[in-house]
């Protein structure tokens, strides 16, 4: 037979052991997925708003700007639904040696204006898979070396693009490869908003944008 002493002494270590499970389990929130859902459907833009002038589809995908003229001005498709965390993917491919795009996340029309106001996953020399605040802060908040985007990217080809938005934190992946990861400090920007697709306004080029399918994420 075991002493008192000997289970007063058990009793301790399985207490200290549940409050050290109950910290690990809180300290790391879960986070569940909702069902997948198809932003594009690869026929036509419904779902979407934009200047039908400068968006088209072709091929299964959207593709803003033009090779046979200059791109005037900065325009973006955009969703009519507003999204607050969520996992998108899509693929992406810029043509043209001055290309810029970006994909808007969170973000807000500029009342009587073309422009989009809010983050953007940016596309383009000196910016792949950076993030931007477009038309708010105006600069890019993060970006990647070029030692990162060198080894994953592929110039004038399809790529993928992972962004994925929960609660303040805002991560993006080109290929499988991780470019930013970034944590917004500034309480009073709004972490909800329409997805837009850009193109830079500029020389003649392109930005084709397909397979978009965003998934609803939440904590719990």
């Amino acid at each position: 037979m075991r002493s008192p002493l000997v289970f007063a002494a058990i009793l301790i270590v399985l207490q200290f052991a549940s409050i050290s499970i109950v910290r690990s389990q809180t300290s790391y929130p879960k986070i569940t997925k909702g069902k997948p859902v198809a932003l594009f459907n690869g026929k036509n833009l419904d779902g979407w708003e934009g200047d039908p002038k400068s968006f088209r589809v072709q091929d299964g995908a959207i593709i803003g700007g033009s090779l046979d003229h200059d791109v005037p001005r900065n325009e973006f498709l955009c969703t009519h639904d507003q999204y607050g965390d969520f996992e998108l993917k899509l693929r992406f491919k810029l043509i043209g040696t001055t290309a810029n795009g970006g994909i808007q996340i969170r973000s807000q029309r500029v009342p009587n204006n073309n422009e989009v106001c809010g983050y953007q996953a940016d596309l383009g020399d000196g910016y792949w898979g950076s993030l931007y605040d477009e038309s708010r802060r105006n600069r890019t908040l993060i970006k990647p070396s070029d030692e990162v985007i060198n080894n994953v990217l592929k110039r004038d080809q399809w790529n993928d693009y992972t962004i994925r938005c929960v609660g303040k934190r805002i991560q993006l992946w080109i290929t499988g490869t991780m470019t930013v990861d970034y944590s917004e400090e500034d309480a009073s920007l709004p972490q909800t908003g329409i997805i837009g697709l850009q193109i830079h306004g500029g020389k003649a080029s392109e930005c084709w944008y397909k397979n978009i399918v965003l998934t609803p994420l939440r904590l719990r």
